[in-house]
């Protein structure tokens, strides 16, 4: 059985619990960790069987793959002691990764491992293979409910004013990168698209915020030598957190799955 411990009990870590327990994979939920420990004790209620909640260094002590679901701002201290106990670290925040790629260096170093999730994104093996030969151009543009945005740093930081919004506004455009460092928590793939493809400095972005919408949708344009791709999605937000799509949990439990199912389905 491969041991599976979570970092970070919230919105998607609490799903892919859920799924674990439930999956006729080999596949151990060993423990959780969190930064509010009576919420995570709380929701142990919607398990099977409750786990312990332990600090990082015992979760990853306990655990042969660990989940990192916790907030940006924790990235760093997860990854840094799993990648150097050895172990492999599964998540989806692209933004920390690109902005901290020492981590893979670690990972090199200690015999560890990264996987980075498609989470919310479609279509990136097609651009995994593009990226084989020779990329032209990405474009992507993000388009949001107003509710999924309103809390986001950049509109914050800057007094943007989405409340009375009648009509969609465009509140960032630039490259990947500079988006993922303006809006940390909103458009992790983006750093992931250019991380798959030409890079997030040269992955153009733009984020808007559409008071019609219900869904988190994502359109993706990519120039290569070997293929068009026109890519669209559109993301049912999770009740918790409506910056959050449901399948970016799903994205994590498909992933552990193909760590140790007898075929996998995708590059």
């Amino acid at each position: 059985m491969t041991q599976v411990g979570i970092a970070g009990f919230g919105t998607i870590g609490r799903v892919v619990a859920r799924h674990i327990q439930a999956s006729t994979l080999p596949l151990t939920l060993a423990a959780v960790s969190a930064g509010d420990r009576t919420r995570a004790e709380a929701a142990m209620a919607g398990l099977t069987h409750a786990v312990p909640i332990v600090g990082t260094g015992e979760l990853v002590a306990l655990s042969d793959v660990v989940v990192d679901s916790a907030p940006t701002a924790a990235f760093r201290d997860i990854a840094t002691a799993t990648l150097v106990a050895g172990k492999t670290l599964v998540t989806v925040s692209g933004a920390a990764l690109m902005q901290w790629p020492e981590a893979v260096d670690i990972a090199r170093d200690h015999g560890g491992r990264i996987i980075l999730a498609t989470g919310a994104l479609l279509g990136l093996d097609a651009v995994r293979a593009a990226a084989v030969g020779t990329i032209h151009s990405v474009t992507m543009v993000t388009r949001k409910p107003v509710k999924s945005l309103v809390k986001a740093e950049h509109v914050v930081r800057n007094n943007i004013d989405l409340a009375a919004l009648t009509e969609p506004l465009r509140i960032f455009e630039g490259s990947a990168r500079e988006g993922a460092i303006a809006f940390p928590a909103n458009v992790n793939v983006a750093a992931t698209l250019g991380l798959a493809g030409i890079g997030p400095d040269r992955t153009r972005l733009e984020i808007w915020a559409d008071p019609a919408l219900e869904r988190n949708t994502h359109r993706i344009v990519v120039d290569s030598d070997s293929a068009r791709l026109e890519l669209a999605i559109e993301n049912i937000p999770t009740v918790e957190n409506p910056g959050t799509g449901r399948i970016t949990a799903q994205s994590i439990v498909a992933t552990l799955g193909d760590l140790v199912s007898p075929l996998r389905i995708g590059t």
